[in-house]
């Protein structure tokens, strides 16, 4: 029983750690509120700031890539517990960006301001957007489970995890992924693009393409034809974009995946 209660607590922990990261990131982003932001004066080399955020960009990718595959896992899990094995991914992703927060360089230089004050309200309230809607899509898919508590809550009680049914609810309706086109609105709608929010945004959604790619691999090879279809039926960021999707096709793929 100690052993079920320090996983929860484990568990617990790097939860609370990454809500602290999440909220952290919306003013390091949005450059409000954190005493370290996105934006700001160059100080020293250009050249030197640009590789420090290029390696720290790259290091928290490959770090939130990596460990998310299944070789990886079937790997991480003989030295992992499996129950807080989704809970370490979550402690190391807030770690790989908690760093990128402490180390980033501000690069100065604006690629593009609006100054007008409509445009102003405008972008930031798409900006306030992007991060509702990454919220909402956590809980739509189980936000319990994709942070690690769900399993940790489950070892507690001393009943097995079962794996989620795939399903379509809300915005998965009208693309597939919603959590990342939230991402992609609270990475891009600034009025003032500086060049480090520039480079941050490149990266950033760079990164996002690939992973999309990684993602629907694994899906596929967990969900098989029920995912093929769904993939087929609706678009991967922009709503739409297929033309008119044939919801009745939606509500059935999801009908029989659960």
């Amino acid at each position: 029983m100690f052993k079920r209660i320090m996983f929860f607590v484990y568990g617990g922990l790097s939860y609370l750690i990454f809500l602290g990261t999440f909220l952290y990131a919306i003013g390091f982003i949005g450059n409000f509120g954190v005493p370290r932001t996105l934006d700001g004066a160059l100080s020293g080399s250009l050249p030197v700031a640009f590789a420090i955020d290029a390696g720290l960009l790259t290091l928290f990718a490959i770090q939130h890539s990596v460990m998310a595959r299944k070789w990886f896992k079937d790997w991480w899990t003989r030295i992992v517990p499996k129950p807080i094995e989704r809970s370490t991914y979550v402690l190391f992703s807030s770690f790989a960006l908690l760093l990128l927060f402490w180390q980033w360089r501000p690069l100065g230089g604006v690629a593009w301001s609006i100054e007008d004050p409509v445009g102003r309200f405008v972008l930031y309230g798409l900006f306030a957007f992007g991060w509702g809607l990454v919220l909402v899509s956590t809980f739509l898919i189980n936000h319990f489970d994709l942070f690690g508590l769900r399993q940790v809550w489950l070892y507690l009680q001393g009943r097995p995890y079962t794996t989620l049914t795939f399903g379509t609810p809300g915005p998965y309706r009208l693309v597939r992924h919603p959590l990342y086109a939230g991402w992609l609105f609270a990475f891009w709608m600034t009025p003032t693009m500086t060049l480090a929010h520039l480079l941050f945004s490149i990266a950033t959604t760079a990164y996002i393409l690939v992973a999309i790619q990684l993602e629907e691999r694994d899906l596929v090879r967990e969900h098989g034809d029920s995912y093929q279809a769904y993939r087929r039926s609706v678009p991967m960021l922009i709503p739409f974009k297929r033309g008119q999707r044939d919801s009745k096709s939606v509500e059935s793929i999801s009908a029989r995946a659960q």
